[in-house]
Formats: C-alpha cells, structure tokens, sequence
C-alpha cells in the first residue's frame, strides 16, 4: 500500500507500507514540500502519486527504510538525472540526502 504523509505515521501506517516488500518501504521525498510518499513495489508507483497530488518532477528523489535495522538508503532508478548533474541511482548530493534524512526521520522513522 503507498500513502502519502505529511505528518508522523502510524505504526498501523508504517506496517501497511512495508507489506509489499516485508518490512522494507520504497520511499519517494519531495524536498521541495517536506512530504513522502511510502510502500509500493515500484519508486515510480509513488513519484506518480506525488505528481499526481501536485508535486514537481525535480524535487522528487527515492530511497528506501529498512525498518529492522533503521538503515535508510537512496537508491533508485528515479533518481538518474543528468538534468540535475546526478548520473546515477543513488543519490548523490549531501544536502539532498540530509533533506531525504530529515524528511524520513520526522514523517517515517520510529
């Protein structure tokens, strides 16, 4: 199940996003608006839903939560934009991550 959150989740919310993955979440940030959108099997599945709801294409990144091990990480094909000098999956800008980070930290994590 993806959801958009713009406020801390629910345990019941965070187990919904994680059963597609058991207990891993996709996760797409927008930096720009401080909301996430969680769950899904796909990055794409939950940008579309975030552009949908009125986000820009260029404040959109992926990752994911591990959320035994809390790891969090920034990988996804989403994130390839040669547009925004980052040529690869992972995310490679330090401020973009901190943002993903804190965006995480204070809508996902425990």
């Amino acid at each position: 199940m993806i959801l958009i959150l713009d406020r801390k989740a629910t345990n019941d919310e965070i187990q919904d996003m994680a059963e597609d993955l058991d207990g891993y979440v996709k996760i797409v940030i927008d930096a720009e608006r401080g909301i996430l959108a969680g769950g899904g099997k796909r990055h794409v599945e939950g940008e579309q839903l975030l552009l949908r709801n009125g986000s820009k294409q260029e404040n959109l990144w992926g990752g994911g939560l591990d959320l035994e091990t809390g790891e969090i990480d920034y990988n996804s094909m989403i994130n390839i934009r040669p547009r925004q000098n980052n040529l690869s999956r992972d995310i490679m800008s330090e401020e973009i991550r901190k943002q993903f980070d804190t965006i995480v930290g204070k809508l996902l994590k425990k």
